[in-house]
């Protein structure tokens, strides 16, 4: 199944809870309702058309400065500023942020037996971060688990229904979420353990 064709079926089976859809370089993407996701999601891993039995990764973005400032240069591991290419022409154009909320997390889907991959892109948040919540897929996925657990440490995004919501990576004590786009980078944190 194409990206195009696994779009399309997607589109047809659930036409009011997909809000755009794409192919970016290949990739099929589809943007979803946060009220569809557990229908959507089930749909994916049940239905004989897709059989997406595998969850490769839970992450989100945070597009609160997205398009406010000009990213003067990408850098590389080495910490070289690395400034794209004029003579490497970019024939696909990023169609851009889901939507005007500051929030998407997106799920990554593979099915082993079919061969195909698919992105879904659920937006949510608004300006004050109150609506950033969404169902858990723990459900369906056991692992799940850690990856909604992670994406609640660093972005704050909250899952109805997880089992077990808490800190993975960072100390309990942390303040804040470290991937947000508002987090001041000189922050101090409490200091933890014993005090020498």
């Amino acid at each position: 199944m194409t990206a195009a064709d696994l779009i399309q079926a997607i589109q047809d089976r659930f036409p009011q809870g997909v809000r755009a859809a794409h192919s970016y370089r290949g990739d099929a993407t589809v943007i979803i309702s946060r009220e569809s996701l557990i229908e959507v999601a089930r749909t994916l891993k049940e239905d004989a058309a897709f059989q997406m039995n595998f969850l490769m990764d839970v992450t989100a973005v945070d597009f609160s400065s997205f398009g406010k400032k000009p990213s003067p240069a990408f850098f590389s591991s080495s910490g070289v500023a690395v400034r794209p290419s004029p003579e490497i022409p970019d024939r696909e154009r990023w169609p851009g942020p889901p939507g005007p909320e500051r929030f998407a997390v997106v799920y990554h889907f593979f099915s082993l037996p079919l061969k195909h991959r698919l992105r879904v892109e659920v937006p949510l948040g608004d300006a004050e971060e109150a609506d950033a919540e969404v169902d858990s897929l723990v459900s369906l996925w056991a692992g799940a688990d850690w990856l909604e657990r992670e994406v609640w440490d660093m972005f704050g995004i909250r899952f109805r229904g997880h089992p077990n919501l808490k800190r993975i990576l960072l100390y309990e004590e942390f303040v804040g979420h470290p991937l947000r786009k508002d987090y001041p980078v000189n922050k101090r944190q409490p200091l933890i353990g014993p005090v020498n």
